[in-house]
């Protein structure tokens, strides 16, 4: 299957779903769930499925879920994406629905890299709004995806200067989570603070210094968030763990 090809499937399941043919929409998409079909290509479906109205597509999207397939994520956050600009509340709160019922550190991931993530790329404050709460959520794969969101932004904004202001709110955004002892949640908010050290630098350091004042994160934690900071950087901020 090619990109026309993806693309031209989930056309054709869209139009199943809008016309009320739900089972027959899964029959067309259960053979590339199957298949360790590429994600672009998955993506390419569920961009098409998402276009479709909310009250068709929201109960396939559930049908999708309910057989927990990894690639049946993808297309479900593609597709979730897709509804940020008509519903931004509703496709956070059905993405966080769907991590929770992924249950699976990949399901957080990839929901969590097309719907928040994109959601802070493309309307900074509506999201961050919508995000900060899930930092509470009693579900660790909820809490982890606050982090892989951010990651998301920073790969994005790749060093803007014009971004650093954000890089710090979404830094602040964070600092109720420093002290995950969740293993599972922790790597996805290291690999948000990850992220931002490959691109800020500077503030990541000085975040780091300023929440080790006072908290005891854990040092895998540390360890992640240090990955691209320099050898001195990096040494500065472990010593201070303690």
């Amino acid at each position: 299957m090619n990109a026309r090809e993806a693309t031209q499937l989930g056309q054709c399941i869209a139009v199943l779903v809008e016309t009320g043919n739900p089972e027959g929409a899964y029959g067309l998409l259960a053979p590339v769930l199957a298949e360790r079909t590429p994600f672009p290509l998955l993506g390419r479906i569920g961009e098409a499925v998402g276009a479709g109205p909310l009250e068709a597509v929201n109960p396939f999207l559930e049908h999708i879920a309910a057989e927990k397939t990894e690639g049946g994520w993808v297309v479900i956050g593609s597709a979730l994406g897709q509804q940020l600009g008509r519903d931004p509340a509703g496709a956070f709160t059905r993405s966080r629905t769907f991590v929770i019922a992924a249950d699976v550190w990949y399901g957080a991931d990839i929901l969590g890299e097309r719907v928040p993530g994109p959601a802070l790329v493309s309307d900074f404050q509506p999201a961050l709004t919508l995000l900060a709460p899930w930092r509470e959520d009693a579900s660790r794969w909820v809490r982890r995806t606050v982090g892989v969101a951010v990651h998301f932004w920073a790969k994005r904004s790749r060093g803007a200067a014009e971004c650093a202001a954000q890089a710090d709110t979404l830094l602040a955004l964070l600092t109720p989570l420093i002290e995950e002892r969740d293993t599972s949640a922790l790597k996805g908010i290291g690999w948000g603070l990850k992220t931002i050290g490959r691109y800020y630098p500077d503030l990541l350091v000085a975040f780091l210094r300023q929440q080790l004042a006072t908290k005891r994160p854990r040092k895998l934690l540390l360890r992640k968030a240090t990955t691209y900071l320099d050898e001195a950087s990096k040494e500065e901020i472990l010593s201070l763990w303690r």
